[in-house]
C-alpha cells in the first residue's frame, strides 16, 4: 500500500531515528544473572591488595593446601649451584630475576624500569632477527630466529663471574591526541636504550620487543575454554566484513610434538599453560625442565657455559606440576557495581563503540577441564584470545610464530579495574606504555581503529562512564 503523503514526509526522520538509535548501540538496564561472577564458582570475593593471589572460590581444603605448596615455590627465590638448597638451585648462570613473584608482584600486572632502577624486575625485552630462507622449519617450531649471541631474551642479571648481558633503560617521546570535544590526550611512546652489553654489539638486524608481566589470574580458565569456541571466533579473512579479522597463532606443542593454537603470551605464543611456565623458567630464571631442557646461554657465552647447573632438570616434574596448580588455580575477582546506572551505560558504549568485537565478554568451559573446579564455568574474561592488527603505532615489528610484527593477542580484560589496588600503578599495553586506560584506548589502530574513533568521538560524561564500566571489571 502506498505512503499517505503525511507519512513520506515523515519517512527520513524516521530512517534518521532508527539509524541513530542503531548508533547508540545497545543499552543495558540492568546486570545479567551471575554477571558479577567473572570466573563463575570459581570467583573470588577480594577487591583488596590480595585480590589476584586467592585461590578459587571452589577449591577444597585439600585442594587449598596444594595451591598453597604451589605458591610457596612461585614466591620463594632459586639460589645459585651447588647449593644445599637442591629442590630450589640452579639459577641463571644468566637470568632476569630469582622468583617468579618477582615479575608477577602480587601475581598483577609489570610495569616498565622505572629511571634509575639496576633491573628491569617486572619486564623484559625479546630478541630476534627476521628469519632467512630456508629457515621455516625452525621458525614452525621456536617461532622466531634468536639473536645470534645473546638469544631470544635479553637478560640483565647474572651469577659472580659472569657478564650480564646488558642493562635496560626506557625513554618517552611525546604525542599529544586531540579528541573530537577538545579534550588532550597525550600518548608516550617508549624507545629502548640498551647499554652496557656484555658479550659485544647485537646483531645490527636485532628486533626489540618490551613487554611488562601480565596477571596471573583466570589462567586455568583461560586454558579451559573450548578450542572450538575460540576458533569460533576466527575470522582472518574478514568475510562478515566488519574490519575486525582475528585468527589464531599456531604455535609448537612440546608435549605432544605437534602445532597448537596458542593462547598465552602478549603474542599467544604458548599453546598450554604448563608451557608458559617452563618457558618462563628456562628464560626469565635460567631453570630446565624435561619439558625445555639445555642451556639458555648461547655459544658466544663461554663464561656463561662454564658454569655449574642444578641437575638435569633443574625444575623436577613435581615441582613443576606444582606450580601448575598454583597458576590454573589463581581465582578472578569479583566484579564492583555491576547494577550502578553509570556502570550499565558504559558497559552499552563499550558495545556501541564495538569492543565486544575482539574483546569477547563471554565463555564456557569444557566439561573435561583439566582441574574440575574449572569445568563446566560460566566466565567473563572480555577477550578472544586472538590475534589482531593493532596498526603501526603499537607494533613492535617481530614475527612470534605466525604472529606479525603488528598483531597481539586480545588481552583479558578481567580484574583489570583493580590495577592500582594491587600494584599501586595503572601502565597498561605489552610494554605499559599507557598509563592509565584512556591512554590505552586512545593507542589502539589497525583493526580496532573504528573503535577507537568512536570512543574519541564521546563526550566527557560518555567516557567517563565507559571508564567506570573498564574498571567494573
Amino acid at each position: 500500500m502506498p505512503l499517505s503523503p503525511a507519512l513520506r514526509l515523515l519517512a527520513p526522520l524516521v530512517l534518521g531515528l532508527a539509524l541513530s538509535a542503531c548508533d547508540q548501540g545497545p543499552r543495558f538496564t540492568a546486570a545479567e544473572p551471575g554477571e558479577q561472577l567473572s570466573a563463575g564458582a570459581a570467583t573470588v570475593n577480594r577487591s583488596d591488595r590480595a585480590a589476584f593471589s586467592q585461590p578459587s572460590a571452589n577449591l577444597s581444603p585439600t585442594r587449598r593446601l596444594d595451591f598453597s605448596v604451589g605458591n610457596s615455590f612461585f614466591r620463594n627465590p632459586w639460589v645459585i649451584a651447588p647449593s644445599t638448597t637442591i629442590a630450589r638451585d640452579g639459577l641463571g648462570p644468566l637470568f632476569n630475576t630469582n622468583a617468579c613473584q618477582n615479575c608477577h608482584v602480587k601475581d598483577g600486572r609489570g610495569h616498565p624500569p622505572d629511571l634509575g632502577n639496576d633491573t628491569a624486575v617486572s619486564a623484559l625485552v625479546r630478541l630476534s632477527i627476521p628469519a632467512q630462507p630456508g629457515q621455516e622449519a625452525l621458525l614452525e617450531r621456536q617461532g622466531v630466529i634468536a639473536e645470534p649471541v645473546y638469544g631470544g631474551q635479553l637478560q640483565d642479571v647474572a651469577v659472580p663471574g659472569v657478564a650480564p648481558e646488558g642493562k635496560l633503560r626506557v625513554g618517552y617521546s611525546s604525542e599529544v591526541v586531540t579528541l573530537e570535544d577538545g579534550s588532550r590526550v597525550e600518548l608516550q611512546k617508549p624507545a629502548l636504550q640498551i647499554s652496557q652489553l656484555g658479550y659485544g654489539e647485537l646483531h645490527p638486524d636485532t628486533r626489540f620487543s618490551l613487554r611488562v608481566a601480565p596477571p596471573m589470574i583466570g589462567l586455568g580458565l583461560l586454558e579451559a575454554i573450548p578450542e572450538a569456541a575460540l576458533l569460533a571466533n576466527a575470522d582472518p579473512d574478514d568475510r562478515d566484513g566488519d574490519g575486525i579479522s582475528g585468527r589464531a597463532n599456531q604455535v609448537w606443542d612440546r608435549a605432544s610434538q605437534s602445532s597448537r593454537p596458542g593462547r598465552f603470551g602478549w603474542k599467544a605464543g604458548q599453546p598450554s599453560l604448563n608451557q608458559q611456565n617452563a618457558d618462563a623458567f628456562f628464560n626469565d630464571m635460567g631453570l630446565t625442565s624435561s619439558l625445555i631442557a639445555g642451556t639458555s646461554c648461547t655459544g658466544g657465552q663461554a663464561d656463561c657455559l662454564a658454569q655449574p647447573h642444578g641437575g638435569a632438570p633443574e625444575v623436577s616434574d613435581h615441582l613443576l606440576a606444582q606450580v601448575l596448580f598454583y597458576t590454573r588455580n589463581l581465582g578472578v575477582p569479583a566484579r564492583r557495581g555491576v547494577d550502578t546506572a553509570q556502570v550499565l551505560a558504559g558497559k552499552g558504549l563499550f558495545h556501541q563503540a564495538g569492543c565486544q568485537a575482539c574483546h569477547t565478554p563471554k565463555f564456557t568451559t569444557a566439561s573435561d577441564a583439566a582441574e574440575p573446579e574449572l569445568a563446566n564455568q560460566v566466565i567473563r574474561p572480555y577477550s578472544d584470545l586472538l590475534l589482531h592488527d593493532m596498526g603501526d603505532g603499537l607494533a613492535d615489528n617481530r614475527r612470534e610464530f605466525q604472529a606479525s610484527g603488528r598483531e597481539w593477542r586480545t588481552p583479558p580484560l578481567w580484574g583489570i579495574g583493580l590495577t592500582q589496588t594491587v600494584n599501586g600503578h595503572t601502565r597498561f599495553l605489552h610494554d605499559g606504555r599507557a598509563r592509565n586506560l584512556l591512554e590505552a584506548i586512545v593507542w589502539h589502530g589497525g583493526e580496532a581503529e573504528g573503535a577507537r574513533r568512536k570512543v574519541m568521538a564521546f563526550d566527557a560524561g560518555q567516557r567517563t562512564a565507559l571508564l567506570a564500566f573498564l574498571e567494573s571489571l
